[in-house]
Protein backbone atom coordinates (compact mmCIF):
# COMPACT_ATOMS: atom_id res chain seq x y z
CA UNK A 1 0.00 0.00 0.00
CA UNK A 2 1.01 3.50 -0.22
CA UNK A 3 3.32 5.07 2.56
CA UNK A 4 1.53 8.04 4.38
CA UNK A 5 3.66 11.47 3.20
CA UNK A 6 5.61 9.38 0.81
CA UNK A 7 5.63 8.77 -2.83
CA UNK A 8 5.82 5.48 -3.29
CA UNK A 9 6.98 2.52 -5.84
CA UNK A 10 4.83 -0.10 -6.21
CA UNK A 11 7.19 -3.18 -7.58
CA UNK A 12 8.68 -6.49 -7.87
CA UNK A 13 11.88 -6.36 -5.74
CA UNK A 14 12.87 -8.98 -8.54
CA UNK A 15 12.05 -7.29 -11.48
CA UNK A 16 14.96 -5.67 -13.70
CA UNK A 17 12.65 -2.50 -14.67
CA UNK A 18 12.17 -1.82 -11.15
CA UNK A 19 15.59 -2.24 -10.58
CA UNK A 20 16.71 0.40 -12.38
CA UNK A 21 14.88 2.88 -10.32
CA UNK A 22 16.17 1.83 -6.95
CA UNK A 23 19.99 2.06 -8.84
CA UNK A 24 18.82 6.03 -9.82
CA UNK A 25 18.12 6.49 -6.13
CA UNK A 26 21.04 4.80 -4.57
CA UNK A 27 23.22 6.97 -7.25
CA UNK A 28 21.37 10.24 -5.97
CA UNK A 29 22.04 9.22 -1.82
CA UNK A 30 17.78 9.17 -1.93
CA UNK A 31 16.53 6.10 -1.61
CA UNK A 32 15.15 6.50 1.71
CA UNK A 33 12.65 9.28 0.43
CA UNK A 34 10.72 6.40 -1.36
CA UNK A 35 9.02 3.85 -0.33
CA UNK A 36 8.77 0.74 -1.92
CA UNK A 37 5.22 -1.41 -1.53
CA UNK A 38 6.10 -4.97 -2.82
CA UNK A 39 3.68 -6.68 -5.34
CA UNK A 40 3.41 -10.46 -5.32
CA UNK A 41 3.28 -11.60 -8.95
CA UNK A 42 2.32 -15.12 -7.97
CA UNK A 43 -1.28 -13.55 -7.18
CA UNK A 44 -3.65 -11.42 -9.23
CA UNK A 45 -3.20 -7.75 -8.96
CA UNK A 46 -4.91 -6.76 -6.16
CA UNK A 47 -8.09 -4.45 -6.77
CA UNK A 48 -6.64 -1.47 -5.01
CA UNK A 49 -3.36 -1.74 -7.43
CA UNK A 50 -5.56 -1.98 -10.89
CA UNK A 51 -7.91 1.23 -9.66
CA UNK A 52 -4.70 2.65 -9.06
CA UNK A 53 -2.94 1.92 -12.78
CA UNK A 54 -6.77 2.34 -14.56
CA UNK A 55 -6.56 -1.56 -15.24
CA UNK A 56 -2.71 -2.28 -16.42
CA UNK A 57 -0.90 -4.53 -14.69
CA UNK A 58 3.03 -3.55 -15.68
CA UNK A 59 5.22 -2.90 -13.11
CA UNK A 60 7.03 -0.72 -11.33
CA UNK A 61 4.55 2.26 -11.19
CA UNK A 62 5.34 5.43 -8.76
CA UNK A 63 2.51 6.92 -6.56
CA UNK A 64 2.95 10.60 -5.69
CA UNK A 65 2.16 11.48 -2.11
CA UNK A 66 -1.54 13.02 -3.42
CA UNK A 67 -1.78 9.84 -5.40
CA UNK A 68 -1.10 10.63 -8.87
CA UNK A 69 0.41 7.46 -11.02
CA UNK A 70 3.20 7.33 -13.57
CA UNK A 71 3.97 4.31 -15.61
CA UNK A 72 7.18 2.74 -17.59
CA UNK A 73 9.99 2.62 -15.78
CA UNK A 74 11.95 5.41 -17.90
CA UNK A 75 9.11 7.96 -17.70
CA UNK A 76 9.61 7.15 -13.96
CA UNK A 77 13.59 7.51 -14.18
CA UNK A 78 12.90 10.86 -15.88
CA UNK A 79 10.86 12.34 -13.25
CA UNK A 80 13.38 11.00 -10.15
CA UNK A 81 15.95 12.65 -12.25
CA UNK A 82 14.36 16.18 -12.64
CA UNK A 83 12.59 15.53 -8.77
CA UNK A 84 16.23 15.71 -7.55
CA UNK A 85 18.39 17.57 -10.00
CA UNK A 86 21.24 17.13 -7.32
CA UNK A 87 23.66 14.72 -8.03
CA UNK A 88 22.69 13.88 -11.73
CA UNK A 89 22.51 10.97 -13.39
CA UNK A 90 21.78 11.91 -16.95
CA UNK A 91 24.40 14.11 -18.65
CA UNK A 92 23.80 17.73 -18.78
CA UNK A 93 25.78 18.41 -21.94
CA UNK A 94 22.81 18.04 -24.99
CA UNK A 95 25.39 16.40 -27.14
CA UNK A 96 26.49 13.62 -24.35
CA UNK A 97 22.81 13.26 -23.45
CA UNK A 98 22.19 12.37 -26.54
CA UNK A 99 24.83 9.90 -26.93
CA UNK A 100 23.84 7.96 -23.64
CA UNK A 101 20.38 8.02 -24.91
CA UNK A 102 21.34 6.27 -28.39
CA UNK A 103 23.18 4.03 -26.07
CA UNK A 104 19.42 3.35 -23.97
CA UNK A 105 17.88 2.86 -27.01
CA UNK A 106 19.97 -0.51 -27.62
CA UNK A 107 18.72 -2.20 -24.33
CA UNK A 108 15.39 -3.56 -26.43
CA UNK A 109 16.44 -5.61 -28.51
CA UNK A 110 19.32 -6.72 -25.98
CA UNK A 111 16.33 -7.16 -22.96
CA UNK A 112 14.30 -9.23 -25.84
CA UNK A 113 16.87 -11.42 -27.24
CA UNK A 114 18.25 -12.07 -23.68
CA UNK A 115 14.30 -13.67 -22.35
CA UNK A 116 13.62 -15.24 -25.34
CA UNK A 117 17.18 -17.14 -24.71
CA UNK A 118 16.11 -17.88 -21.66
CA UNK A 119 12.50 -19.11 -22.22
CA UNK A 120 13.30 -21.31 -25.34
CA UNK A 121 12.22 -25.24 -24.92
CA UNK A 122 13.60 -26.28 -28.46
CA UNK A 123 17.31 -27.22 -27.64
CA UNK A 124 18.09 -27.56 -31.33
CA UNK A 125 16.97 -23.34 -31.31
CA UNK A 126 20.19 -22.86 -28.60
CA UNK A 127 22.63 -22.29 -31.19
CA UNK A 128 21.50 -19.32 -33.15
CA UNK A 129 19.91 -17.63 -29.91
CA UNK A 130 23.24 -17.88 -28.59
CA UNK A 131 24.15 -16.57 -32.13
CA UNK A 132 21.79 -13.99 -31.23
CA UNK A 133 22.83 -12.68 -28.25
CA UNK A 134 26.37 -12.34 -29.04
CA UNK A 135 25.34 -10.13 -32.18
CA UNK A 136 23.55 -7.48 -29.34
CA UNK A 137 26.94 -7.75 -27.49
CA UNK A 138 28.81 -7.29 -30.37
CA UNK A 139 26.20 -3.96 -31.19
CA UNK A 140 27.20 -3.05 -28.01
CA UNK A 141 30.97 -3.18 -28.14
CA UNK A 142 30.84 -1.03 -31.33
CA UNK A 143 28.56 1.97 -29.56
CA UNK A 144 31.11 1.98 -26.76
CA UNK A 145 34.07 1.89 -29.23
CA UNK A 146 33.04 4.25 -31.20
CA UNK A 147 31.99 6.81 -28.48
CA UNK A 148 34.22 5.68 -25.30
CA UNK A 149 37.33 3.36 -26.42
CA UNK A 150 39.47 3.74 -23.30
CA UNK A 151 37.10 4.18 -20.93
CA UNK A 152 35.32 1.83 -18.28
CA UNK A 153 31.70 3.76 -18.22
CA UNK A 154 30.03 5.43 -21.37
CA UNK A 155 31.15 8.27 -19.81
CA UNK A 156 33.67 9.08 -16.47
CA UNK A 157 31.13 7.26 -14.10
CA UNK A 158 28.37 5.14 -13.72
CA UNK A 159 25.33 7.57 -15.30
CA UNK A 160 21.93 7.17 -16.97
CA UNK A 161 23.16 4.12 -19.34
CA UNK A 162 24.82 2.48 -16.79
CA UNK A 163 21.27 2.67 -14.92
CA UNK A 164 19.14 1.18 -17.82
CA UNK A 165 21.15 -1.93 -18.69
CA UNK A 166 22.87 -2.91 -15.35
CA UNK A 167 20.01 -4.80 -14.19
CA UNK A 168 19.52 -7.08 -17.57
CA UNK A 169 23.50 -7.66 -16.91
CA UNK A 170 22.30 -9.28 -13.89
CA UNK A 171 19.12 -11.14 -15.11
CA UNK A 172 21.67 -12.41 -17.65
CA UNK A 173 22.97 -14.41 -14.69
CA UNK A 174 20.49 -17.16 -15.95
CA UNK A 175 21.83 -17.91 -19.29
CA UNK A 176 25.24 -18.13 -18.08
CA UNK A 177 23.59 -20.82 -15.71
CA UNK A 178 21.00 -22.63 -17.87
CA UNK A 179 22.29 -21.84 -20.75
CA UNK A 180 26.34 -21.75 -20.72
CA UNK A 181 26.33 -18.75 -21.82
CA UNK A 182 29.81 -16.80 -21.78
CA UNK A 183 31.17 -13.81 -23.45
CA UNK A 184 34.21 -15.46 -25.63
CA UNK A 185 37.30 -14.03 -24.75
CA UNK A 186 37.98 -12.43 -27.81
CA UNK A 187 38.59 -8.83 -29.16
CA UNK A 188 35.26 -8.06 -30.34
CA UNK A 189 33.54 -8.22 -26.93
CA UNK A 190 36.57 -6.46 -24.91
CA UNK A 191 34.55 -3.04 -24.40
CA UNK A 192 31.60 -4.20 -23.37
CA UNK A 193 32.77 -6.97 -21.51
CA UNK A 194 34.86 -4.00 -19.66
CA UNK A 195 31.65 -2.39 -19.18
CA UNK A 196 29.49 -4.44 -18.34
CA UNK A 197 31.83 -6.34 -15.18
CA UNK A 198 32.43 -2.28 -14.40
CA UNK A 199 28.77 -2.27 -14.02
CA UNK A 200 27.98 -5.32 -12.37
CA UNK A 201 30.48 -3.90 -9.73
CA UNK A 202 29.32 -0.79 -8.89
CA UNK A 203 27.83 -1.02 -5.06
CA UNK A 204 24.78 1.41 -6.16
CA UNK A 205 23.42 -1.51 -8.01
CA UNK A 206 23.98 -4.61 -5.37
CA UNK A 207 20.09 -5.00 -4.69
CA UNK A 208 19.94 -8.50 -6.08
CA UNK A 209 22.51 -11.87 -5.68
CA UNK A 210 23.00 -14.36 -8.86
CA UNK A 211 21.80 -16.86 -6.40
CA UNK A 212 18.27 -14.70 -6.04
CA UNK A 213 18.35 -14.75 -10.05
CA UNK A 214 18.89 -18.32 -10.97
CA UNK A 215 16.65 -18.94 -7.76
CA UNK A 216 13.59 -16.77 -8.56
CA UNK A 217 14.11 -17.51 -12.34
CA UNK A 218 13.65 -21.23 -12.86
CA UNK A 219 10.13 -20.92 -14.56
CA UNK A 220 11.11 -18.44 -16.79
CA UNK A 221 13.94 -21.16 -18.24
CA UNK A 222 11.08 -23.70 -18.31
CA UNK A 223 9.15 -21.23 -20.76
CA UNK A 224 6.55 -20.16 -17.94
CA UNK A 225 6.94 -16.31 -17.10
CA UNK A 226 5.41 -13.41 -14.62
CA UNK A 227 4.76 -16.27 -12.09
CA UNK A 228 2.72 -18.44 -14.86
CA UNK A 229 2.56 -22.26 -13.24
CA UNK A 230 4.29 -24.97 -14.85
CA UNK A 231 2.18 -28.23 -14.98
CA UNK A 232 2.26 -30.79 -12.09
CA UNK A 233 3.62 -27.75 -10.37
CA UNK A 234 1.82 -26.29 -7.32
CA UNK A 235 3.83 -22.93 -6.63
CA UNK A 236 5.75 -20.80 -8.63
CA UNK A 237 9.39 -19.81 -7.99
CA UNK A 238 8.41 -16.47 -7.63
CA UNK A 239 6.80 -16.74 -4.71
CA UNK A 240 7.80 -15.15 -1.30
CA UNK A 241 7.77 -18.14 0.94
CA UNK A 242 9.87 -20.21 1.67
CA UNK A 243 12.59 -17.84 1.28
CA UNK A 244 14.67 -17.98 -1.69
CA UNK A 245 17.80 -18.38 0.61
CA UNK A 246 16.38 -21.22 1.87
CA UNK A 247 16.00 -23.45 -1.48
CA UNK A 248 18.55 -25.45 -2.95
CA UNK A 249 19.78 -24.18 -6.30
CA UNK A 250 18.07 -25.26 -9.30
CA UNK A 251 18.74 -28.52 -11.77
CA UNK A 252 21.06 -26.65 -14.48
CA UNK A 253 19.90 -28.86 -17.17
CA UNK A 254 16.64 -26.70 -18.46
CA UNK A 255 16.13 -28.83 -21.55
CA UNK A 256 16.24 -32.19 -19.29
CA UNK A 257 13.81 -32.67 -16.45
CA UNK A 258 11.30 -30.43 -14.93
CA UNK A 259 12.00 -30.03 -11.25
CA UNK A 260 8.98 -30.28 -8.50
CA UNK A 261 7.94 -28.59 -6.23
CA UNK A 262 9.88 -30.20 -3.70
CA UNK A 263 12.88 -30.55 -5.82
CA UNK A 264 13.12 -26.12 -5.59
CA UNK A 265 12.40 -26.48 -2.02
CA UNK A 266 8.65 -25.24 -2.50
Amino acid sequence: MTAPGRMTVHHIPVCPFCQRLEILLALKGRRDDVAFGVVDITRPRPDWLLQKTRGTTALPILETADGRILKESLVIMQYLEDLYPERPVAQRDPYRRAVENMLSKLEGEFCTQGYVFVMNQDAGRRDALREGMLKQYAKLNDFLMEHSPSGTFLFEEFGWAETVFTPFFMRFWFLEYYEDFELPMEEAYARVRRWRDACLAHPAAQQVTREEIVKLYYDYARGAGNGALLPGRSKSSFTFEPDWRSRPWPPRNKYGHSATDEELGL
